[in-house]
């Protein structure tokens, strides 16, 4: 078990407080359009405020590419959080300079300062010693409420880590709860439904759940491969050809383990994305060779949901087809909806998947709607994060 903040003391400490403040922004306003990961936030900062520590936080925000770029300024964030929270916030226009080690030396307890976004240095994403270095400098408390970032090696979520005493906050103590009893004891049937465009970023995901979910039922691009596999005509469909053996082993493989592997009947089509003629629907063995299967058909979204209605867990990845277009987003939104009213525990990973349930309507109604993409898909993997492998085990402190 990981140490929590409830696990040190704070008071009239510097917290070096590591969360995702990675929010979508209107380019041409400068607004953030969807306030979720700070509201995720909250408990962890206002726990620590409460407790009397000097709060510092650090995220970074979109692809700088380790230069200074206004229009990734977490300034706005900021002027957000001020509206969220009763404590004094401030910001500061750099992260490691002169301005954040003012105002860090100003902070009383219960104040908060919002650090310039990390990724304006290219070292933050290097994880470069030095950096990590001068970023431990600031604080006598490390602790990193960042799950969407958890998955990657850098300054602020590894390097930093191993230099202070540290924790992890409410909200990726949340994420690792629920996910681990979904890997180590769900509610039966497990139902794993994972759906995206590529095979490879599942092949991890599908040979773990292979021998721990009941029934994986594959949509998205990614299923052209399988059917492939099959001796299916996929037409000009998504197949990444060097992955087809892999696929015919798990298929094969599936036949032999506890899950039932469950491929689309059918699927919805067209001659290309941006097509304006009516799509069609082929059985998923047969589509014509002038097409591409874009989403699934309406006897794949009753058969999925057959599974969907009957599991006790229910965890997914990945749309079922090119949502983005709404003439392809019937299979993916159907598949929301009845995630959302399944009996069982609903878990939607984050990413695409999270965006097309909340673009669907059942955001509020999915039991957890996990805050990190690639860290959630590498935890169903079955491997470890990073940002919270470094973090210390409680019985360390025994």
């Amino acid at each position: 078990m990981k140490r929590t903040i409830k696990d040190i003391d704070v008071e009239n400490k510097k917290v070096l407080l590591r969360l995702d403040f990675n929010v979508p922004m209107n380019t041409k306003t400068g607004n953030i359009t969807d306030l979720t990961r700070i509201m995720e936030s909250l408990a962890t900062i206002n726990y620590l405020c409460e407790h009397k520590a000097k709060v510092i936080i650090c995220s970074h925000l979109g692809r700088p590419n380790g230069t200074r770029d206004e229009k990734y300024s977490l300034a706005p964030v900021a002027s957000a959080l001020k509206k969220l929270v009763k404590n004094r916030v401030s910001f500061a226009s750099d992260t490691i300079g002169e301005d954040a080690k003012s105002k860090i030396n100003a902070m009383e307890s219960g104040d908060i300062l919002v650090l310039e976004n990390l990724r304006f240095d290219r070292r933050e994403e290097e994880n470069d010693e030095e950096f990590s270095k001068e970023l431990a400098s600031l604080a006598d408390i490390y602790v990193n409420d960042a799950f969407g970032t958890c998955h990657r090696k850098h300054a602020s979520t590894y390097g930093v880590a191993s230099l202070l005493p540290n924790a992890i906050g409410f909200l990726i103590s949340k994420e690792l709860k629920v996910m681990s009893k979904i890997l180590s004891n769900p509610d039966r049937p497990l139902v794993a439904v994972l759906g995206g465009a590529k095979i490879k970023d599942k092949i991890p995901v599908i040979e773990n759940l292979l021998d721990k979910a009941d029934t994986i039922l594959i949509g998205g691009g990614m299923a052209y491969t399988f059917i492939k596999a099959l001796g299916g005509s996929v037409g000009k469909s998504l197949v990444d050809e060097e992955k087809i053996d892999m696929a015919r082993e798990f298929i094969k493989k599936a036949k032999t383990s506890k899950a039932e592997l469950v491929l689309p009947l059918d699927n919805i089509c067209n001659v290309d994305f941006d097509s304006k003629l009516k799509p069609k629907r082929f059985p998923s063995m047969e589509i014509d060779e002038n097409y591409m299967g874009l989403d699934i058909g309406p006897k794949t979204v009753k058969l999925f949901k057959s599974y969907i209605k009957k599991a006790g867990t229910v965890v997914w990845n990945g749309p079922m087809g090119v949502f983005e277009n709404p003439m392809y987003a019937r299979g993916t939104n159907k598949i929301a909806k009845y995630v959302a009213k399944t009996k069982g525990f609903s878990f939607v990973g984050g990413g695409d998947s999270a965006s097309a349930v909340v673009k669907s309507g059942y955001g509020k109604r999915i039991d957890h709607l996990s805050t990190g993409g690639g860290a959630s898909l590498m935890f169903l993997e079955g491997k470890t994060l990073p940002g919270v492998d470094v973090i210390s085990d409680l019985e360390e402190e025994k």
